[in-house]
């Protein structure tokens, strides 16, 4: 797969990176160990994790992983969010249940609606930080022990807003951190619509910036940060393909425009991953699945050579047929 130097001063990693947000949540340790190396075996070597993912126990599992692959993985975890305090609830729920979850909840619907309370109550307990430099330092030491390493690529403060950025003191840990080897970046990830606004008044803290970027966006403006995307499909791709199959003029045109059949939802996924490697080729973009044959069905889009061209024509026929995407629709169009 391409290379690329991360966070521009950084190691060098793959264009696509795992989103480790799918792991140890409605997954045992044994399943979420065996998505990370099958995102391995397929070639990708970033891996994004943050403290609150999998109800705490993301980065621990994470950190099992690396100890086999540290030399050749790189990794970004964050610091902003604290992992929730009842996770024993859902691990007691995952005991209990097992590997038999998902078929027995469709069965009994009390107990799906018992799990999704329990979720519910775990992710409530999730609390947000400071943003202080007294903070971040145990935050940064957890987080090592958790991934068993000693040091962490990219190191991103977790849905961090320009105003929460007020501490001098934090900044001078985090430079400092870089200094001691113990980060080789860091960074800011949030909302795509706050990052304007963090690269105008905080720079400093913006030498990585991590927000969701789709076909439907403008692209990122040339500047210092380095770009981390993701979100490049979940609803967008759904609304585009409802587009598109709801106007058999509008899919007849881009098709023969794009030279892909966008009818099939599989193609169009595959052309729009391919748009975010495309449009921004200095990025990485990170993808998360439960399922080993979806992230090898985006590993060979990755490497596919073939679909530069459709993926840059379907970016310029959405952005110049003003498609409207899920995120931007008021809640009674989404339905």
């Amino acid at each position: 797969m391409e290379q690329i130097r991360l966070a521009k001063n950084g190691r060098e990693t793959t264009r696509l990176g795992y989103g480790c947000s799918s792991i140890m949540g409605a997954l045992g340790r044994r399943e979420s160990l065996r998505l990370l190396e099958a995102a391995f075996d397929a070639g990708i070597r970033h891996f994004d994790v943050a403290p609150m993912y999998g109800y705490g126990e993301a980065e621990s599992c994470l950190g099992e992983f690396l100890e086999r692959h540290r030399e050749a993985a790189t990794v970004t975890t964050k610091y902003g969010i604290a992992p929730p305090k009842r996770g024993g609830l859902l691990r007691a729920a995952r005991r209990v249940v097992g590997p038999a979850v998902g078929p027995i909840a469709k069965r009994v619907p009390a107990l799906k609606q018992w799990l999704a309370r329990a979720a519910g109550a775990v992710a409530a307990t999730a609390s947000r930080s400071k943003f202080t430099a007294e903070e971040a330092r145990a935050s940064l030491e957890d987080s090592l022990r958790a991934l068993r390493t000693g040091f962490i690529d990219v190191w991103l403060l977790h849905e961090a807003e320009a105003g929460d950025l007020g501490d001098e003191g934090l900044l001078r840990f985090l430079e400092d951190a870089v200094s001691q080897g113990k980060i080789g970046s860091f960074g800011v990830g949030s909302e795509s619509a706050k990052i304007p606004a963090l690269l105008r008044e905080r720079p400093a803290f913006c030498r990585v910036v991590q927000h969701e970027w789709s076909v439907f966006d403008a692209a990122d403006a040339v500047g210092e940060a380095f770009h981390i995307h993701h979100r490049a499909l979940t609803d967008n791709l759904g609304r585009l393909h409802e587009r598109l199959t709801g106007s058999q003029e509008m899919c007849r045109r881009w098709n023969q425009q794009t030279g892909e059949d966008l009818s099939d939802r599989e193609t169009l996924a595959g052309v729009m991953l391919k748009a975010s490697l495309v449009v921004h080729p200095e990025t990485v973009v990170l993808v998360s699945s439960k399922d080993a044959s979806h992230i090898g069905d985006n590993v060979r889009v990755a490497d596919d050579a073939r679909l530069k061209e459709p993926a840059r024509r379907l970016y310029q026929l959405v952005q110049r047929e003003g498609v409207a995407s899920a995120a931007n629709l008021l809640p009674e169009e989404r339905r």
